[in-house]
């Protein structure tokens, strides 16, 4: 029999009240669709995950190792979260468990078939997504453009490596700029390197459409390295999205290191912190 006792709480007593008030205190910071960002270690970011960064994890322990890193914001890759509206509220509540508030969703793909892209914003309506990153047959415009502003949930071109379609900062300017503007891009920062483009510059360009950010160092446009061990320049980058009040995710992505990637993502925070000092 347990003791009434509180003098006799064991050391897993002690842990399990704090976990559970630590999360408490997580779920008042992001309370509502419509909280802002405040100034803090982050700068005035919502500081957050890219849930592919932990990919080799089940759901369940994903969520466990974001609260461990103390983020609070994930735009979740699908493979955690299905993208099944019958789910939606279920999942959304785990993740809210863990003090964990899903406000982006990606990649995901959007072509011809408008039953399906219709299909992927009433999921994100349903979890209530902020944005969806994906990546968008030329075809699909359109339609999507409809559903975005349908839904009032924005979409970011996701831009890839070299020869990708959507590889370089002006190609995906200029297939995005006469369509709807709750269509734009989701700067990854890494990819953009690996294209020998200045994820700076992208920030300037895409300026009020950027949806979801995903941050990421590449060294000599070939090397996945921690943040702050490439060629990114963070400092200028988060100051040129503190300029414009972005507000979506930040989200850290770091795709080496697989089955055990703790320590750098760690690093990687780390490297945020030092870098929006000032902010």
């Amino acid at each position: 029999m347990e003791s009434s006792n509180p003098r006799l709480l064991n050391r897993r007593d002690v842990l399990a009240a704090g976990l559970a008030a630590a999360g408490t205190l997580a779920l008042s910071r992001f309370a509502g669709a419509a909280d802002t960002p405040e100034s803090g270690p982050f700068g005035p970011f919502r500081m957050g995950l890219q849930s592919y960064s932990l990919r080799a994890f089940k759901l369940h322990d994903a969520l466990e190792k974001t609260q461990e890193l103390g983020l609070h914001y994930w735009e979740s890759f699908p493979a955690h979260i299905p993208a099944d509206t019958s789910k939606a509220e279920a999942m959304r509540k785990m993740a809210e468990e863990h003090g964990v508030k899903i406000t982006g969703f990606g990649v995901v793909h959007f072509g011809t078939d408008q039953d399906a892209n219709r299909k992927l914003f009433e999921f994100g309506k349903a979890i209530g997504l902020t944005y969806m990153s994906c990546d968008m047959n030329k075809d699909a415009f359109e339609n999507v453009g409809k559903l975005a502003e349908e839904h009032k949930i924005p979409v970011g071109i996701h831009n890839h490596g070299p020869g990708h379609q959507w590889a370089k900062i002006d190609d995906i300017m200029a297939a995005i700029k006469d369509h709807s503007p709750m269509i734009g891009c989701c700067i990854d920062t890494g990819h953009f390197l690996r294209s020998k483009e200045d994820p700076v510059r992208a920030v300037e360009v895409f300026d009020n459409r950027i949806y979801g950010v995903h941050l990421k160092d590449v060294k000599n446009a070939n090397t996945f390295t921690i943040l702050g061990e490439g060629d990114l320049r963070t400092a200028e980058l988060l100051k040129q999205l503190a300029k414009r009040k972005y507000s979506h995710v930040l989200a850290i992505e770091y795709e080496e290191n697989e089955k055990a990637p703790m320590d750098d993502i760690r690093a990687c925070i780390a490297a945020e912190k030092k870098a929006a000092q000032g902010l």
